[in-house]
């Protein structure tokens, strides 16, 4: 089967896009006028541009939206206000992340939840799976919603040109519908996967080569168009994990370091709550936590992790980080190798690396350092 191209394929390939298959899509790894290196720089000091139409978007509409909702996902939907978003899971029956998405509630009767491009349709089957019994609708509207995000510290700069919404007002991890960007009908939200300020930005197929290229004229010499090699790095950096590595079926979101999207107290049942109740009584086995290299090398996912002869965890994502300049990996490594300082090895190829347990969260730390408040 051919990959899906977004409507920004061609505007890819203009711009010297290295194109490749990802999720079942053609998308840009990086650009030939940039490349990883200087676009991960570009997000971090000034500004990129970044096409994610790839993703998946479902409302839940309905009486019951914001039930169904509550009983799909860990995190507590019926805190979430009108124009807020939160980062959550749905999570299956043993307690394992069927995908990690963001909802973003829009009234008590619609709930839009974006999801892994990868994940569109397992989790729109998921979700449909279970809705019978509530009052509700289910909408994919994947196919008529095109997405680019505008990320770094001079994105809000960029995109307030294009606009008469004051978008200062648009506060972190909320959202304003209907709102004109270059004569473009959008949904604009403060949120992102990079670790630096920015914007989520939803319009109509149609307008988005509209709104792509008016971001760009705009931004000037301050952005560049960034592909999936630096949203890699950029997310690994700020402590984001990717489905697939740091998430999947047999993994929970505790056990992945994200326990803080579990809310096991709230009001609601949801699916999965009780295998993660045992599995906080029980006590974790497994943790994710940040690596080190010691030695020479740089850290890749599926590594395996040693202590002596003791098989002790696996990396999950690694790499040589732009902004830090260090070998560095996140690990899923039992308990309690995952203490700070713990010495362990890791196996490249047919050597073991030296290397030892960091904190996960390099890009606060580097930024801490660099501002000399550590």
């Amino acid at each position: 089967m051919d990959a899906k191209k977004t409507p920004l394929y061609e505007e890819h390939l203009r711009l010297g896009g290295k194109m490749v298959e990802y999720a079942g899509w053609s998308m840009p790894v990086e650009y030939a006028g940039g490349g990883l290196v200087k676009e991960h720089e570009a997000v971090r000091n000034q500004a990129g541009i970044f096409d994610v139409s790839h993703m998946g978007e479902i409302l839940i509409a309905g009486e019951e939206a914001e039930i169904f909702t509550d009983y799909l996902v860990t995190n507590d939907a019926s805190k979430l206000k009108d124009g807020q978003v939160f980062y959550t899971f749905f999570t299956n029956e043993k307690g394992g992340v069927v995908d990690d998405l963001l909802v973003y509630r829009m009234a008590r009767d619609r709930f839009y939840l974006v999801v892994n491009a990868a994940n569109t349709q397992k989790d729109v089957d998921w979700i449909r799976r279970h809705q019978a019994q509530f009052k509700i609708t289910v909408e994919d509207l994947s196919s008529v919603t095109a997405q680019i995000a505008v990320q770094g510290p001079l994105a809000e700069k960029i995109v307030q040109a294009l606009t008469e919404e004051d978008l200062s007002k648009i506060e972190f991890f909320h959202f304003k519908e209907d709102v004109t960007i270059a004569g473009v009908n959008c949904l604009i939200s403060r949120t992102g996967y990079t670790g630096e300020d920015g914007f989520e930005i939803y319009t109509a197929p149609d307008d988005v080569v509209r709104l792509w290229t008016a971001v760009l004229e705009e931004g000037g010499e301050n952005i560049l168009p960034a592909g999936l090699g630096c949203r890699d790095t950029l997310r690994f950096e700020a402590a984001l994990p990717l489905y697939g590595n740091e998430l999947n079926d047999d993994r929970t979101p505790v056990q992945a370091g994200f326990k803080f999207f579990v809310k096991l107290d709230k009001e609601r049942n949801f699916i999965g709550k009780e295998a993660l109740m045992k599995e906080q009584e029980n006590g974790e086995t497994y943790s994710l936590a940040g690596l080190e290299f010691i030695g020479k090398g740089i850290p890749r996912h599926g590594y395996e992790v040693f202590v002596g002869d003791e098989s002790v965890g696996e990396i999950t994502t690694g790499y040589l980080a732009p902004t830090i300049g260090k070998s560095i990996a996140n690990v899923l490594i039992k308990v309690p190798y995952n203490k700070l300082g713990t010495e362990v090895e890791v196996q490249v190829r047919k050597k073991r690396v030296p290397a030892k347990i960091i904190s996960k969260f390099y890009l606060r730390n580097h930024k801490k350092n660099k501002e000399g408040t550590k």
